[in-house]
Order: structure tokens, then sequence, then C-alpha cells
């Protein structure tokens, strides 16, 4: 396994996020527990969830079977750095879901904190932008929650530049450490944030968490895969891109590698990326992914894949001015 620092901080993380939204889902709580024993085996300490995840409103399906995963003890909380998220709808009332008002933040943090069954959120994330809740009221919960010691870092998903910007410089005022990581959907497929919020996560030193790094399973070989149930799902995506995806699948038969490698290794060859989360199902796809970590794509070939998925035209203002 490699590491690495999470942005400008000396917390070492794994150069992949283990990404838990399938566990309750679409994998079983006891093959759950095998991802992650497998994960630990692996040297993989980057373990990312959300209080939504499980898609029942109220539970937090997932972070409970986190949570007993990590009751069994022998040193697994002591081993992993826990990532969680607040933002979504988690009750029927008006202050029970999207936004990151002080009191939601603080309910959802104590919540979260049972469900893990831990006594600390090591990164705490806002899932999105809440337009309508002021950064000044966002830093008075979460530095009341890091002086309790309820949390460690602070980050931020699906969160625009500007507001990434104005978020530090406030934080930074009031003499803290402000917002360490940024997760955001990125991948050859979808590469918008080239523009404006990798740019603002290098000036912040902050790292950045791609999620959905294979475009919901377009960049895993999906041409040549097995037909599933997720195989029929992408159809309609899969037409749409049938022409990058046969010249995409092509290059990386001529490399000799797994689609899916490719492209979680094109993320990690960006400096401002920390970790792509990957969201395995089973134990031998977490295990295939460790393959991206030896990938070197040379400049040459970098520019192949990205003359087949051509991203934004670059950094902000050159991207669309002179």
């Amino acid at each position: 396994m490699q590491y690495t620092h999470l942005g400008r901080t000396g917390l070492t993380v794994s150069r992949l996020c283990l990404g838990t939204m399938n566990f309750g889902v679409d994998t079983s709580e006891a093959d759950s527990f095998a991802v992650m024993d497998c994960a630990l085996e692996l040297g993989l300490n980057f373990f990312d969830t959300a209080n939504v995840y499980g898609w029942r409103i109220g539970q937090g399906l997932t972070e409970q079977i986190i949570g007993r995963w990590l009751a069994q003890g022998n040193g697994r909380r002591q081993r992993i750095v826990l990532a969680t998220k607040a933002y979504n709808k988690m009750g029927e009332g008006p202050n029970e879901g999207r936004t990151v008002s002080a009191y939601h933040l603080r309910r959802q943090c104590e919540d979260s904190l049972r469900r893990l069954q831990t006594d600390c959120i090591d990164l705490y994330q806002m899932h999105h932008i809440d337009r309508a809740t002021p950064w000044e009221e966002i830093w008075q919960a979460m530095e009341q929650l890091v002086r309790e010691g309820k949390v460690l870092y602070v980050g931020t998903s699906n969160f625009p530049a500007w507001s990434i910007v104005k978020g530090n410089m406030l934080a930074w005022q009031r003499h803290g450490l402000g917002l360490v990581s940024e997760q955001s959907v990125y991948s050859l497929r979808n590469r918008a944030i080239e523009t404006e919020v990798i740019p603002a996560c290098r000036d912040c030193g902050m790292g950045l968490i791609p999620w959905s790094p294979l475009a919901g399973g377009l960049l895993a070989g999906v041409l040549h895969r097995p037909g599933d149930g997720r195989r029929a799902k992408l159809a309609e995506q899969v037409e749409k891109c049938r022409p990058q995806l046969e010249e995409y699948e092509a290059l990386c038969r001529e490399l000799g590698e797994e689609p899916a490698n490719v492209g979680l290794s094109w993320l990690l060859h960006n400096p401002v990326v920390t970790a792509p989360i990957v969201g395995p199902r089973t134990v031998a796809q977490l295990e295939c992914s460790q393959r991206s970590l030896e990938i070197r794509l040379d400049e040459p070939t970098r520019k192949r894949l990205e003359a087949i998925f051509p991203g934004p035209g670059g950094e902000a203002p050159e991207a669309y001015a002179w």
C-alpha cells in the first residue's frame, strides 16, 4: 500500500479510500466485514461512509455495520482513519436534513458516533453545500465538536470552489485549521472540477477525494463485462459514449491492464488527489483495485486518455477566456 498526507495536514492515509456505500445494500453485513478485514490486511487505512448510507431514512444502516465491525476490537479502530458525512435527510422534521446548520450538525454527529460505536470521527464532512447556512454558524458548530474531541478534521463534499475558499478564509481568520479535504465527483469521464475546484484545493492545501472514480462503472470495462443488473442500468449511458469506451478499452488492452485500474491510476497521477474512493461489493474487487497503485502512466499515455475523454479545457479563466 502507498500512503500520503491528507492535504496540508500531518494525517497519513492510504492512496485508496474504502467507500462503504454498498454495505447493507448490495453487500451483506458478513461480506462487508470481510471487505473491511481485507482492507486492513492490504494496509488500506482510510474508510469513508455517510450517515445516510443504507438509504433507510434515519437508520444510518451502513454506519451501524461499520460500528459492529469496529466493536470486534483487535485494534480495528486504532488502525483506520474514519470519515463520515452529514447533510442529508435523516428524519421527517424541518431540521432533519438537507442542511448543515449548527443544530443539525450537532445532532447528526452524536448519532453517527453512537452508530459507529466510537468516540471520535477523524474526518467529518459536509455532504453538500447548504447555501442557507452561513460559514460563521458552521464553524461555530464544528469548532465546538473539535473542542469536545468528537471531531478531528473537517472536510467538504460536493462544494463549489467559491464556497471552499470562503470557508477557509473565515476559518483562518478565526485561527482555525479550516477545511482539509474536498470529496468531489471526478473521473476521466467527468472532469468538470478541473476548472475551479481542483485549483481551489491546491491553493488551499486541501486533499481531493474523488468519488465515482470509474464513472459509475463506465470505466470498469463495461463493454466486455458479462451482462448483469448493473450493466443493464448503464445501458443508456454506454450507448451515449460507446465510441469513447471502445477507444478507451482498446487502449487498456494495449497497456495490458484492466480498465478500472487504468481509470484509478489516471486519478492517482494528479498531485492534488489524495485517494480515490473505491466502493467494492466483494473482497475480490477490492484486491483487484490494488494494481492501480503500481501502474505508471507516462505523459503520452495520459494525453491519449485525456483526448478520449476531453476535460473542460483546463483551469479558469483560460478554460473559457484568454
